[in-house]
């Protein structure tokens, strides 16, 4: 299908690059399908092999969320690459369902194929700019270095009402914000010191408004190849992710690859303390 296609280009594009072992994992609902698939995969493997890739095949049956999950469980991957076929621009998913669910039930990161994807040399990250994200950024710092791919931090502020224009101005001075002592200048730079440690150039961009619109207007403006976002993991005892509407909604528009990280758990204590101090320390 074409979405799997999109998948094995840009796992050829990852193959050289990251030194990365690949399997191939199909999946049928019917174990007299399995021949067939393998064969087709055989096949999708040669394009990877013309990168000096040696990919594994693996064919099983059963329901593909399950299969997925439990081929995740039983080897240590660092990233699961899924095609996302379009179903339409209605409901919640514009997307296979399946692809949602497995981004919320398996361990690793996993990078939606979206579109036809021929170069990995501008990454996106919509940061929140909190710290749990750091893990995120990291993990695409990278990817970013074996790709010689640069990477902008984006950050999105509601937009305030007129009373607050010298704020907004004040914000999108990116310089100052960086150099201030807010949690978000704070934390915003740290993240771009991080990519530049790894040898990633690495921009900082503000926006103010609504959050998908800007992502969007940004994507556009900067002709980017990869969005980056994330997901968080549930607390409590089921081990599972939390896919936000903003993840959500950039998978379901996005016309190019879709990076949906793993941010860490914010550690409580630590958060309230910053909330706290934020609110009582003077501007």
């Amino acid at each position: 299908m074409p979405a799997s296609e999109n998948a094995i280009e840009l796992a050829a594009l990852l193959a050289g690059p990251l030194k990365a072992e690949i399997t191939l994992l199909g999946i049928v609902e019917k174990s007299s399908d399995e021949r067939p698939l393998r064969e087709a995969l055989e096949k999708q493997a040669l394009s990877l092999r013309t990168q000096n890739a040696q990919p594994k095949v693996v064919v099983r049956a059963g329901e593909p969320v399950r299969q997925i999950l439990d081929q995740t469980s039983n080897a240590s991957y660092d990233l699961v690459l899924v095609g996302a076929r379009w179903i339409g621009a209605t409901g919640h998913y514009w997307r296979s369902e399946k692809t949602y669910e497995v981004i919320k039930a398996i361990q690793p990161p996993v990078l939606v194929a979206i579109g036809e994807c021929k170069q990995l040399k501008r990454f996106l990250v919509c940061t929140g700019g909190k710290e749990f994200i750091e893990q995120a950024v990291q993990f695409t710092g990278k990817i970013a270095a074996d790709v010689n791919a640069s990477v902008t931090l984006l950050h999105v502020m509601a937009e305030p009402p007129a009373l607050y224009a010298d704020l907004v101005r004040l914000e999108e001075d990116v310089t100052q914000l960086l150099e201030s002592k807010s949690e978000l200048g704070t934390n915003l730079l740290r993240e771009k010191k991080e990519l530049e440690r790894l040898g990633v150039p690495a921009d900082v961009r503000l926006r103010h408004g609504i959050v998908i619109d800007q992502v969007f207007e940004e994507v556009r403006a900067g002709d980017y190849d990869l969005i980056v976002t994330g997901t968080s993991l549930a607390r409590g005892l089921l081990g599972h992710y939390i896919m936000g509407d903003l993840t959500r909604s950039i998978l379901n528009r996005a016309s190019c690859p879709v990076l949906v990280a793993r941010a860490s758990k914010p550690p409580p204590t630590r958060t309230l303390w910053k909330a706290l101090k934020g609110l009582f320390s003077p501007r």
